[in-house]
């Protein structure tokens, strides 16, 4: 039977294998890190009380949302300097890596502002009604982290673009410095000087401080393929920050209402307990290693699709985004196995009481499974339609489908039904199932390859 999409020849391949696992193997090394050391986090607050585990993981669902706006921009940065570089224009895909860098300061300066005036509401009615030591950890650590955004978002947007030079080991190396740097200063600040929540915010902030000065460093090397040209231009370029904005506000629309969707569902669990409420946050931090690797997959497809968009060669975009949904496959079965093994020795590490342990081992196992057989379908293939520039596209279904099914659904399974903080699992579940199908009905048609932001370049 002849292939829909044959095999490209390697002379062609815009990606030969060896540079895939240059790619993707710091992408996994750099997503590790970040996990392990969300789960040292909580696993160090944990022993202040499950108070102060509850009052992290309350505000840690703010504080995704806002990387998660500035990862979006970060993209919308990468597609527009990865198609620039499809294209060998160099020269302008720098003058875009200095309009990115300009946006994430600019956006990222008003966001924290919003938020130091917005806690109280934040705290109150975001949140609900809570105990006051789980109010009280949740405030100090929200006022702290605030400081950290501009500093998140200038390193988002310096590793998205070496991700999409190729050279994710400096975005890897940045990683570990950061990560390594949280590790030591939560160990110092909550168990030396007994800082409790307090002490971790603080040790994140100076952490990603570190991290946004050494790679905005690095950019500034005139070597790079993209780098960032001195004297650096404090005025935005209409055309080029719309090119980034086609994809970095439907993406960032889109990760906000899936985190605002995330944010009212917490809300939900809240009122479940405190039992639940450190079951969902410890299950949090399990599922990151769950779909780790596939989402370090997920980061090096951006890249790839973005410079296939670039030379206008839709035959090798297909082409790698089968290849890439295997290996995203494969590191999803091989990851969770290992997962499912070593579970009791996690749990254990919490110090959890029986009741919310037996929570965290039922969502942690149904998560799994769910991901094993339908999670890159759902998030890895419209990372190309994303790359493609076709982020309204996976916006819209994407919003959709998070009201229809993760709000709706848990509120139905999880308060109705009974459920509690599980039935909330089972319907985000359930949510990649529509998203599943309406990606697949877009990619196989043609629509996509027509969204390319770059046209006029």
């Amino acid at each position: 039977m002849k292939r829909v999409f044959p095999k490209i020849p390697v002379e062609k391949q815009l990606f030969d294998n060896q540079a895939l696992c240059k790619l993707i193997g710091p992408l996994i090394a750099e997503q590790f890190l970040a996990v392990v050391v969300g789960m040292a986090d909580s696993i160090m607050v944990a022993q202040v009380g499950e108070a102060a585990v509850s009052g992290v993981s309350l505000v840690d669902g703010v504080n995704i949302l806002i990387i998660n706006i500035f990862s979006a921009l970060a993209t919308g940065g990468a597609v527009a300097a990865g198609q620039l570089l499809g294209q060998k224009n160099e020269k302008q895909a720098c003058f875009a890596a200095g309009q990115l860098y300009l946006l994430s300061i600019l956006i990222s300066a008003a966001v924290t502002i919003l938020i130091l005036l917005g806690q109280s509401f934040i705290l109150t009615r975001v949140f609900g009604r809570l105990d006051h030591d789980v109010h009280q950890a949740a405030a100090d650590y929200l006022f702290i982290l605030t400081f950290a955004i501009p500093f998140i978002a200038v390193y988002n947007s310096g590793a998205a673009l070496f991700r999409v030079m190729g050279n994710s080991r400096i975005s890897m190396y940045v990683s570990l410095a950061m990560n390594l740097l949280n590790i030591v200063g939560n160990a110092l600040l909550i168990f030396v000087f007994h800082m409790g929540v307090a002490g971790a915010a603080l040790s994140t902030l100076f952490s990603r401080i570190v991290a946004a000065c050494f790679i905005t460093a690095m950019l500034l090397k005139p070597q790079q393929l993209i780098h960032l040209n001195l004297p650096f231009s404090i005025r935005p370029e209409k055309n080029m920050v719309m090119r980034i904005l086609q994809v970095g506000i439907p993406s960032g629309l889109e990760n906000s209402m899936f985190q605002l969707g995330k944010i009212l569902v917490l809300s939900l669990v809240a009122s479940f307990g405190t039992s639940a409420i450190a079951a969902n946050a410890v299950s949090n931090t399990i599922s990151g290693f769950q779909v780790l690797a596939a989402g370090a997959v997920n980061l090096g497809l951006i890249t790839v699709i973005s410079r296939c968009v670039g030379a206008r060669d839709y035959e090798q975009a297909r082409y790698y985004t089968r290849k890439l949904l295997v290996i995203a496959h494969v590191a999803i079965l091989v990851t969770n196995a290992i997962i499912f093994l070593i579970l009791p020795v996690i749990l254990n590490a919490y110090n959890l009481s029986p009741e919310t342990s037996a929570l965290t081992r039922q969502i942690t196992l149904w998560y799994g499974i769910a991901a094993m057989l339908t999670w890159p379908l759902s998030f890895t293939l419209p990372g190309t339609l994303r790359a493609a520039g076709d982020a309204v596209f996976t916006m819209t279904v994407s919003i959709v489908s998070m009201w229809l099914c993760r709000i709706l659904l848990s509120y139905v399974l999880g308060r109705h039904l009974g459920m509690g903080v599980f039935g909330t699992w089972v319907a985000m579940t359930i949510d990649w199932q529509l998203r599943l199908v309406l990606f697949l009905l877009r990619y196989r048609g043609h629509k996509w390859e027509q969204r390319h932001i770059t046209k006029s370049c």
